[in-house]
């Protein structure tokens, strides 16, 4: 049985909230568990923890439960200053809390010193699914040691350190520890500072897919990858059967990097979601990868090519892909060049419910007969820096990405076991 409250305020959440979930001697009593810890630690009681709680001791009178999940937001820690200080606690939470299975600490200032010991203390831990590190500048010093650390924990599932000014020696280090690690469903390596213009990280990441085959989703934003690179890893995507997310937007790949694609998914069962925004595919590619989507490949749930210099015969071609091509049901096109003919088409697909509104970043209007696309905050991972303070910050419309390859959980949570 699970309790969940879904709209929590993170900034109501008390300082002593994660301390509130650790296993008390009778978990019948969590709300005098609590209320008991506020005394010692000169705490106001914080009456949205004591009605969650309130909620699991009602659950827990009637009868025994595998688990019961308590969705406390004061885990999500995300833009404030921490720095490597308060990293200093957040590694001793980790080491003692044994039910923690989401940790935010995205943009909180941490520095190498600080990444090296959140690093360290996940060398014991086995509870904790999913960290999210992005932005915060460890570095290649605190890369490295994150690196290290995946050789011995086998409990995380998902680490974000896009980012995080880490250097080209750390990128190879993941990309050769998830060569063997098999608990990693899910990294984001995102904005790495690279010098040079081979492309090394691309090829140790291509030569990482050949050989694990657990990965789920894995986020290359800036990268700096061009066609050559790209080459790389649609080579690599040839004997890999776990991939189902693939995020190369912001790079440099342009049409002949999509011969390259097109032909992978010609045969490729597997890939669900493809980001290639802010690239350069143009018409040519946009057609590339019509063709394989209209005649070949059955998988491939989720497209975006927003901003990639594509013009109406391109985006028209794609919109005719989805017309014989069953499965696509998600496609992202703002910030290409439309012409009426393109507003037509989606209008069309939208109109025959063939793509559903909440799938697309464009909504058509008439104005003097003539059919518009407008944008709208549709896309695979809008929320992925920021939450709206209002609506579902967890919405399928606008993190489809994450919705169709779910592989953490969606807000910060404390799992107490019976």
């Amino acid at each position: 049985m699970r309790s969940s409250l879904e709209e929590a305020d993170p900034a109501a959440a008390p300082t002593p909230a994660p301390a509130q979930a650790e296993a008390p001697a009778s978990i019948a009593t969590l709300q005098e568990s609590y209320c008991k810890l506020c005394s010692e630690k000169s705490q106001n009681i914080n009456p949205f923890i004591l009605c969650v709680l309130q909620k699991v001791d009602e659950e827990i009178k009637k009868g025994p439960k595998e688990g019961i999940t308590l969705s406390i937001a004061g885990l999500d820690v995300r833009y404030n200053l921490i720095n490597d200080i308060g990293a200093h606690y957040a590694a001793k939470l980790l080491q003692k809390q044994l039910y923690l299975i989401y940790l935010n600490l995205m943009f909180n200032d941490i520095g190498p010193e600080g990444g090296e010991l959140l690093a360290k203390a996940l060398h014991k831990n086995t509870t904790l699914k999913y960290l999210r590190m992005t932005g915060n500048k460890i570095e290649n010093k605190g890369g490295m040691v994150f690196a290290a650390m995946l050789q011995i924990n086998s409990s995380l599932e998902k680490l974000d350190v896009g980012d995080c000014d880490l250097g080209m020696q750390s990128v190879v280090a993941f990309a050769t520890v998830l060569t063997q690690n098999q608990a990693i469903k899910g990294i984001n390596l995102n904005r790495p500072i690279l010098y040079g213009e081979q492309e090394e990280s691309t090829v140790h990441l291509g030569h990482m897919l050949k050989e694990n085959h657990c990965l789920v989703e894995l986020h290359m934003c800036k990268h700096g990858i061009k066609n050559c690179g790209f080459h790389q890893l649609c080579n690599a995507l040839y004997l890999n059967s776990s991939l189902r997310y693939l995020d190369v937007s912001c790079n440099k790949i342009t049409r002949d990097g999509m011969v390259y694609l097109a032909d992978v998914l010609k045969t490729n069962a597997t890939l669900e979601v493809i980001d290639l925004s802010f690239n350069r595919i143009e018409n040519a590619g946009a057609n590339y990868l019509s063709e394989s989507l209209t005649s070949h490949n059955r998988s491939l749930k989720a497209l975006s090519v927003v901003s990639n210099n594509i013009e109406g015969e391109g985006l028209v071609a794609l919109s005719q892909s989805m017309k014989t091509n069953p499965t696509l049901s998600h496609i992202y096109i703002w910030g290409n060049k439309f012409d009426e003919a393109t507003c037509v088409a989606y209008s069309d697909l939208i109109q025959k419910d063939r793509l559903k509104p909440e799938n697309t970043d464009v909504e058509p209007f008439v104005v003097d007969g003539h059919v518009y696309l407008a944008e709208v905050s549709n896309g695979l991972k809008k929320h992925y820096y920021w939450t709206p303070t209002y609506g579902d910050a967890y919405g399928h419309s606008s993190n489809s990405g994450f919705a169709l390859v779910p592989i953490q959980p969606k807000e910060p949570a404390i799992q107490v076991q019976q």
